[in-house]
Order: structure tokens, then sequence, then C-alpha cells
């Protein structure tokens, strides 16, 4: 089962998989498709060659989940079926049904960096873990592109416009269909305006924590409400949802959660935000779009290594905060600063100093990231590092604006694209 959002390169993914390993495929955004599968859904899963492929498989509901439950069962050969869906299938309200036990769940979000420039690091493994090989790294990427890096985003589709025009009709389009199209398959939305306010105001709070009850007050709707829609766009992965990190070290914590939308580049759309308005020095939106940025390439990582670690935050009473705490499930721990600025000082890792000498061998590394280009060490397990250290500083190579659905071609491994 992959799951992602719209226009992540799912579809692009399947067919290239149908190419080189045969089956059927067949997507229920087509009319006919869905009309078959919804007419008599025991037929529709009961024929064509294995694999067999279905794009958008919620569109189908429960009683196709069902048919593929039964067919499942009555074979027990793995591989019959590759699923996809642009909703979180485990917590779409109309599926009763998981198939808990029956299928692997894959996350499949829109191009990480490391993809488009083909770096092939693995930041968290072979770096993080070896912190004394990244003293001294030099990046070439300068402030101007970072902000061009953070305002298109990581859809594939939005990397290969060069007009920022076109780059926000296209934003605005996708938020129109995700809300009038995909939320209203499953939900009853009352309330329909308030979801895209919903959305902006968590794309301008990114960073911040998230109190339903302020949320609401600002909405005019109630805590209860808010919680609800916040859940419709967290099973669109439209935003997602960074808990606050807890410890018996610590009683003063503070337990309110962080949302981020899922992709800065619509986060600066629907802040209404460019990178010519951010080259101006002091822009408030600047450290919410940067930390958006990083966590979203926290998520392609933490899904492309099996969920090696889960992601949180630190805040507590003491005004000490950490934008991000990545724990493994060995308990080790990784903590990550998001600076916006391209001259950092020792001050602005205090309070991962603070998390080492707390956590004493459990803490494994922390980082200041920011947009220079020098990295440096701060003492004991405490490293400053440009942003591009996500992805081993390697540019992108010159023909990335071509035509973004060809930049998914790197997402197959080379065995299977040349077969």
């Amino acid at each position: 089962m992959v799951n992602g959002p719209r226009q992540a390169g799912k579809t692009t993914l399947l067919e290239m998989f149908m190419e080189s390993h045969g089956g059927t495929y067949r997507s229920l955004d087509d009319t006919d498709e869905l009309a078959a599968a919804l007419a008599d859904p025991i037929t529709y899963v009961d024929n064509g060659d294995r694999p067999l492929i279905i794009d958008e498989v919620q569109r189908g509901g429960e009683p196709l989940i069902l048919a593929i439950k039964r067919r499942v069962d009555r074979n027990r050969a793995p591989g019959q079926f590759v699923l996809s869906g642009s909703t979180r299938f485990l917590t779409v309200p109309t599926l009763s049904e998981s198939l808990a036990g029956r299928a692997a769940f894959v996350d499949l979000w829109p191009l990480s960096m490391t993809e488009r420039t083909r770096s092939g690091e693995d930041f968290l493994q072979s770096k993080i873990g070896r912190p004394e090989e990244l003293l001294g790294t030099v990046s070439s990427w300068t402030r101007d592109q970072y902000l061009e890096l953070i305002t298109t985003g990581s859809f594939p589709e939005a990397i290969g416009m060069s007009s920022r025009n076109s780059r926000r009709r296209w934003f605005t389009g996708y938020l129109r269909t995700i809300i009038e199209r995909d939320i209203r398959e499953f939900a009853d939305i009352r309330h329909a305006r308030a979801l895209p306010r919903l959305t902006s105001m968590i794309a301008a709070r990114a960073g911040s924590p998230f109190v339903a009850t302020d949320a609401g007050n600002g909405l005019s709707l109630n805590a209860e409400t808010v919680s609800t829609y916040l859940q419709y766009l967290e099973t669109v992965f439209l935003v997602a949802t960074v808990p606050a990190w807890s410890t018996n070290l610590v009683s003063r914590i503070t337990k309110a959660p962080k949302v981020f939308l899922t992709d800065s580049g619509l986060a600066a759309n629907l802040t209404n935000t460019d990178a010519d308005s951010l080259r101006r020095p002091g822009q408030r939106p600047l450290g919410a779009l940067i930390e958006t940025f990083v966590l979203a390439e926290l998520l392609k990582l933490k899904s492309l290594t099996c969920d090696a670690f889960e992601i949180m935050h630190y805040r507590d009473r003491d005004s000490r905060e950490i934008d991000f705490i990545l724990e493994t499930p060995d308990g080790r721990i990784y903590a990550i600063e998001v600076k916006a600025s391209a001259s950092p000082h020792s001050d602005d890792a205090r309070h991962l100093t603070w998390l080492r000498d707390k956590l004493g061998d459990r803490f494994t590394a922390g980082i200041v990231l920011h947009l220079g280009a020098k990295g440096f060490s701060y003492g004991d397990r405490i490293l400053s590092l440009p942003l591009s250290a996500l992805w081993g500083n390697a540019p992108l190579p010159d023909h990335d604006r071509r035509r973004g659905d060809e930049l998914v071609v790197d997402r197959m491994p080379v065995s299977d694209r040349t077969k």
C-alpha cells in the first residue's frame, strides 16, 4: 500500500513498476474504472494479470477493500496487489477495514533533496552518527538559492515550472482539489470555508505550539471541530503533527504539538511569500518556512529508512526549545535546531548543550542548521552545519528544471529501470 499526497509521483512510479514487473494497472481516477469497481468489486479484483495495481484505491470504498481482503485470504501468496492512495489509508473515516496483517505500508512523499541532487546521502546514518566527518564542511549553496528552493517546494510539477505565477496558480488549484474533492469524499464538512483558513493559519504559525482552542478562536470554531478538521488535513497529507518529546529528566515540559504543512512551497503560497520578498532581511515568514522545509526532508528520510526514528520537538516552561528531536528505537537522540541566519552563533546551540548534558550517552548529536556556508564544531557532539548538509551539500543538476515528471525516474532502483 503506497500512500502519499497527490502529485507526489505515485502514478508515475506505479506505471514504471508495471513496465518492469508486469501486471495490470488501473486507476480509480478514471470514471469507467471507478464505475466498474463500485458495481462489482469482487469481479473487479478477480480479473487481470497479477500484480493488480490499483491507484487511488480509497475511491472504491469499503466494498472494494473487502473484496481485496477476501481474495488475499483465499490465496496468501504475497505480491498479488499493489495499492496506492492519496489519503492515509488507516485513518479514512469511511473505511473500517484496515487490511492489518495483510499489507505493508509505504509513504511516498514528493521529491527529497537527496533525490533531486542524486547525492545518495543518508544524513542520519552515514553522517550524524560520525560527526567528525562533517567538521570543516563548506557548502556552495547561497542564501538566494535556499530561498528559491524553499519557496518552490518539492512537488515534481511545481519544480518543473519556471514561472512563479504559474506555480502560484498550481498550488491554489492543488489545495482546492484536495479540500473540495478528496476530503469531501470521506467527510461531511459543515464549515467548508474554514478548511483553507485553517491551512493558511498552520502555514503562518509553523514552528509554534498548536492549541486547538486558540486556533478555534481565530476561526470561530470550537476546539473539537478544529481537531477534527486537523485530522482530515493529516489524512490527505496536507499537514503533519510533530508531538512534544517527553522525558522523565524534566518535569516542566509543555505537551502541545507543533503542526506543519508538508511542503514549504505550498506554505509559501498560502502566506503570500516568494523568494524576492524573503531577500529583505528580517522577514518573519522565513524562519517558519525553513522549519517547514526541514520537517518535510525529515519525513522523507524517515520513510526511506523504514521509520528508523520518530520526529518530535521539545519545549519547556523555562523557555528552552529545540525544533526537532529524532529518537531511534534503541533510545538514541539526535537534536536539531533550525536557524534562518547565515551567521550562526554559539548561543544558538545552548539548548542542545543543555540536552546533551542531561542525556549523557543517549545524546548522539546536536545540529544547528543554518543558511551559511561553513560547518564547524561547538564542542562535544554539537555541530553547526549548512542546511545543505541534509543532502551532502550536493548542488542541483543543471537540468533539474526540466519537466517535473521526468525527475521521478530516479525513484526506481537502477536495476529496475534498466530491465
